[in-house]
């Protein structure tokens, strides 16, 4: 963003402000929603800023308890293990009025199951849903899934009629460019309605005066206004000056000033995610590299000596400014599987790199394109420059694109990236989650986030078994089976573990979510 684009974001949000109350919640993040498409992008900011107009069935809060939203309860058939069944909540209503049932379920299931989209790892398991009465509705998993209702929490459900009447059926087909009705309207349950929504400028919503928990939920905050400023100084400035009280995204070089502001406060807790780089390791030849006929990132060796040149400690205190953990692993410490013996596993050794690298034939080196965002992750860009000097150590001369996440995200699923940075939330908070998306093979319903190529059919039938592995121990070895694969393998090279800090007016009452999803409807403005 340049200094005029940060002025004009600054000055439009000046103007939404003007006659705004106390009430208002101000917000501003680096990014915007990629799509309003409740089953288009599995994508954090996507999924924060649609839960407040939309639903699912259970959301997680900020201790990772489930809470019943759109179900009121829920367990396994006593007459089927390969059943679940869901009692859905009476007498909802949609934003326009209609009636929330057991029909708007199964159709958002099934539209979430649809090849374009980005959530239908979560579903694999499921081979039938159905309405066993208007508030009633049965999920028929291919074995019996003891986590089923965790994949559940960002799913979110669509009246039926709505989408059938505006042509949006089918889900946005996002990498191709695709705009659809749902891209963006909403008609949902959630706690908020849509006003306008400017992509990339400004989204208003207002109070939903007759939501289903207007009664359960503090909803002080009668208006957001949300404007997306990718400018790091920008951002700041516009909590400083107080045209905005609640700021995700803190620089972490701006932490200090703004907790010693005047009326400010800063929250910070760790982040369920992690950070790392994927490398095409799958390709028999890049495209991005000066190696002609061959693919250095399909030699073990090249892989762990370009993870060992990272000195993920310096990333940690001159980058970061302390604000991350180093990771060993793809797994936050939240996730079944993680272990500390794992995430202990990266280390710098410089000259062992080196060694590794004349050993694979690389020994002057070779240049390759590393592909970053720079609006989505905390010091995204200033992460892949930092590990572009570090890379050069073992003579890989790496060439830097930093560009937004709208752009980056596609070139990982549409495999035209060899060598990229990615981070990787785990909100079911189980490693089968990151198998399914990430280290699985990529197929059409499994593996979409996969940009390494790797494919390993025995690794892929345990993940594949994990879904309806009812023996806790034996699945929570087959879990360990796969990271070791993971880790030997060198699929990825971990970076660190974000921290999460949050700005805000000290009027403003939110606890940090490890998610990094705040939902407005439990916010106090006191």
């Amino acid at each position: 963003m340049t200094k005029l684009t940060g002025i004009l974001a600054v000055a439009a949000l000046m103007s939404s402000t003007a006659i705004v109350n106390a009430e208002t919640l101000r917000w501003a993040r680096a990014g915007d929603a990629l799509t309003l498409d409740p089953h288009s992008q599995n994508e954090g900011p996507s999924h924060t800023m649609r839960h407040q107009m939309y639903e699912p069935l259970i959301i997680r809060d900020t201790a990772g308890n489930f809470v019943p939203t759109l179900a009121t309860d829920w367990a396994p058939s006593p007459d089927d293990p390969n059943v679940w069944v869901f009692n859905l909540r009476q007498g909802v209503k949609f934003h326009d009025g209609a009636d929330f049932n057991s029909e708007d379920v199964v159709f958002s299931i099934n539209r979430a199951k649809q090849p374009n989209s980005d959530m239908k790892e979560l579903l694999n398991s499921i081979v039938e849903v159905r309405a066993t009465g208007d508030y009633q509705v049965e999920f028929v998993t291919d074995g019996p899934n003891p986590i089923l209702p965790s994949n559940l929490t960002n799913l979110f459900m669509m009246d039926k009629g709505w989408t059938e009447a505006n042509n949006t059926v089918n889900v946005q087909d996002f990498e191709g460019g695709e705009i659809t009705y749902a891209t963006t309207n909403v008609n949902g349950t959630g706690a908020y309605t849509l006003v306008s929504r400017e992509p990339d400028v400004k989204t208003v919503m207002a109070r939903n005066e007759n939501y289903w928990g207007i009664d359960e939920y503090p909803m002080e905050v009668s208006e957001i206004v949300y404007t997306p400023i990718q400018n790091a100084a920008t951002r700041v400035a516009a909590l400083l000056s107080g045209e905005v009280n609640f700021l995700q995204d803190m620089p972490v070089q701006d932490l200090a000033r703004v907790d010693e502001a005047d009326g400010l406060v800063v929250k910070k807790a760790p982040q369920n995610r992690v950070i790392f780089f994927g490398m095409n390791q799958g390709a028999a030849d890049l495209e991005a590299d000066d190696v002609e006929g061959a693919n250095p990132l399909a030699d073990l060796r090249v892989r762990k000596a370009m993870s060992m040149a990272i000195n993920r400690d310096a990333i940690q205190q001159v980058v970061m400014r302390g604000q991350s953990e180093p990771a060993g692993m793809i797994a936050p410490p939240f996730v079944n599987g993680w272990t500390a013996e794992m995430d202990g596993e990266s280390s710098t050794d410089v000259e062992g790199a080196k060694a590794l690298m004349a050993e694979a034939g690389y020994g002057d080196g070779f240049s390759i394109r590393l592909d970053c965002p720079n609006d989505r992750y905390i010091n995204d860009e200033a992460i892949c420059q930092a590990a572009v000097g570090m890379l050069g150590q073992i003579g890989i001369t790496v060439n830097l694109e930093a560009i937004p996440k709208a752009q980056h995200f596609p070139k990982i699923t549409d495999s035209k990236t060899d060598f990229y940075m990615l981070g990787w939330g785990v909100p079911t908070y189980d490693s089968e989650y990151i198998f399914n998306f990430l280290v699985h093979g990529r197929e059409e319903s499994i593996g979409s986030w996969n940009g390494t190529g790797y494919d390993n059919d025995e690794i892929d039938v345990l993940i594949e078994s994990l879904a309806s592995n009812t023996d806790l121990d034996q699945r929570n070895a087959d879990i360990a089976t796969i990271w070791r694969a993971v880790q030997d393998d060198q699929l990825y090279i971990p970076i660190h573990h974000q921290v999460l800090n949050w700005g805000m007016a000290e009027n403003v009452g939110v606890e940090v979510d490890a998610e990094d999803q705040p939902r407005v409807k439990f916010f106090t403005m006191n």
